[in-house]
């Protein structure tokens, strides 16, 4: 039995007005299909041209491991040349991603082929960020620390994007003092005899091919899946909402720390509780056998 996924509003082209009436500011995603085809991205944002103009970089590499009391905050497993990267994302599938990477910074003639759109939201200028990822390989379902309205452009190839509205956290085993749920569910095919709440939440889905953009709202959850090998691009602007504006700075300056610190002094055994906590918090506020 499959998750309740409903397919994300698609369209063309669409106004500044529309977008920001119609999706900012009813907190509603949407994929635009047509906005990168006048960027000289649209045509050169393959890999073989990331290859080719980034390929001596040293770039950092992320699993799929269950998170670690030893790794540190957004901490690389590993670290390649892009160019030896890239060739093994051409070559088999493998687990290795590239997340949240400010390639621009390393090499400035990329941001020479997008343009900031003109869509009804303050974007971020100092923060476009990259990723990149291998066939099937996934990114655990989280939302961003920052509670960003983003735009999320992918390139080369296909990319599955499962979203879910905030209110849908209650039956998302979101862990305590995180920003994820429980890693080891399998949000592709999950058991709903272990994760009983899933079998309630309602989410959303796109499929993003080359050059599409999806619009994710304020604090939404997304689990992000690479069909093929490829690479994204996201924009961000800061949370309308004061609400979100007040948990991203709580998140920033107060969990983000507490964490680290329990991870310090009591190791694995509080990633282990955590994990524990997700399961008994998430069953008991829904009646369900802890």
């Amino acid at each position: 039995m499959p998750l309740h996924l409903t397919e994300i509003e698609r369209v063309k082209t669409i106004s500044k007005e529309d977008f920001y009436n119609n999706y900012v500011k009813k907190q509603k995603p949407v994929v635009i299909e047509k906005l990168t085809e006048d960027w000289p991205a649209y045509t050169k944002w393959k890999l073989e041209y990331i290859k080719d103009i980034a390929g001596d970089k040293t770039v950092p590499l992320y699993d799929d491991r269950p998170v670690s009391h030893k790794d540190g905050f957004n901490e690389a497993h590993a670290t390649m040349k892009m160019a030896d990267y890239i060739d093994l994302l051409k070559k088999e599938p493998t687990n290795y991603r590239i997340f949240l990477y400010n390639l621009m910074k390393e090499v400035p003639q990329l941001k020479e082929d997008f343009r900031w759109p003109d869509i009804g939201l303050k974007l971020v200028k100092q923060l476009p960020m990259l990723f990149f990822g291998g066939e099937n390989s996934k990114v655990f379902i989280h939302y961003d620390i920052d509670f960003s309205n983003i735009l999320h452009f992918h390139f080369h190839g296909k990319k599955r994007c499962i979203l879910f509205e905030p209110n849908q956290t209650p039956y998302l085993y979101k862990v305590p003092h995180a920003l994820i749920s429980r890693e080891d569910i399998d949000f592709d095919n999950p058991d709903f005899e272990k994760w009983p709440a899933l079998k309630h939440a309602q989410g959303l889905v796109a499929d993003l091919e080359h050059g599409e953009m999806l619009y994710m709202p304020e604090g939404y959850w997304h689990y992000m899946k690479y069909v093929t090998p490829g690479f994204s691009m996201s924009l961000r602007a800061f949370p309308r909402n004061p609400v979100n504006l007040m948990k991203a700075a709580y998140n920033v300056t107060i969990m983000r720390g507490f964490d680290n610190l329990m991870r310090k002094y009591r190791g694995q055994k509080w990633i282990d509780y955590k994990n524990e906590q997700a399961v008994i918090r998430t069953h008991k506020n829904l009646g369900l056998p802890v």
